[in-house]
């Protein structure tokens, strides 16, 4: 059977999915990592998106909006005598040499660059990264320095994507993969609940597909930009009662109970 068809059919039918277990591992880790693959563009594509706007918007704002500064023996030095706090398109620069603001202030936001006292802070799609100035004591780092480092940044950016995204979907891959084998073994629960002739390869491969439903609802909430609450709940939930249902489908173990 197509791998999308299989896709599909894991959305609406835990007897399909049944049927699916006596199919090759190999098969099923491919599947594993094609429901990942699409499972990642969304967040890939905004987190890349607000990166690069971040960098094209920072470059512009050192230019334009923020006095000239120094960071120097860990600290941020500049002429401003209060936090200076900019919007432009959805992103935010929150810029302080006079230590009022803290990092958490910075998280809030869903895409920004916070140049505090002590620290940087940047935040894409409410990812974020913290670059403490204590960690380059010995270097005096100006205004012009961090514009010449964008514009490099800005350069590598063919390269940088590929790899980022590589290294999102190598460890969204593993996640999914050591869930599968969690879920597994509540599986093998089951099994003995329903009283199923299973083994654990089996209810691995039941697992891989059992997850499909959650793993679409949460692509498409994330394609769609929208927060849902209790997110591995929500997918522990989900993922379990459709592998319940699955096993159920598979013929008992003992012929009088079927």
């Amino acid at each position: 059977m197509n791998v999308f068809v299989q896709l599909w059919k894991s959305l609406y039918s835990p007897k399909d999915i049944a049927r699916f277990r006596f199919q090759g591992i190999g098969k099923t880790i491919g599947y594993v990592f094609l429901l990942t693959f699409l499972s990642v563009l969304p967040m890939t594509y905004y987190l890349t998106t607000s990166f690069i706007d971040g960098i094209r918007n920072t470059n512009a704002l050192l230019e334009n909006d923020l006095p000239p500064f120094t960071i120097e023996n860990g600290q941020l030095h500049s002429s401003a005598n209060k936090p200076i706090h900019i919007d432009q398109h959805g992103f935010t620069i929150i810029f302080d040499s006079t230590g009022q603001v803290a990092p958490v202030d910075v998280e809030r936001f869903n895409n920004a660059i916070g140049l505090l006292k002590h620290e940087a802070v940047f935040v894409a799609n409410h990812q974020v990264q913290y670059y403490n100035y204590s960690a380059f004591p010995d270097m005096k780092i100006t205004n012009k320095d961090v514009r010449s480092f964008i514009a490099t940044i800005q350069s590598l950016l063919p390269v940088f994507i590929p790899l980022l995204f590589l290294m999102i979907y190598l460890f969204a891959s593993a996640s999914k993969l050591i869930g599968i084998c969690i879920l597994a073994f509540f599986g093998l629960i089951l099994r003995g609940v329903l009283e199923k002739k299973l083994q654990y390869r089996h209810t691995w491969i039941m697992s891989a597909y059992s997850v499909t439903l959650s793993t679409v609802f949460f692509t498409i909430m994330e394609a769609l930009q929208t927060a849902v609450p209790y997110p591995p709940f929500i997918h522990w939930f989900v993922s379990i009662v459709v592998l319940f249902l699955a096993i159920k489908e598979v013929p008992s173990a003992n012929p009088q109970n079927e």
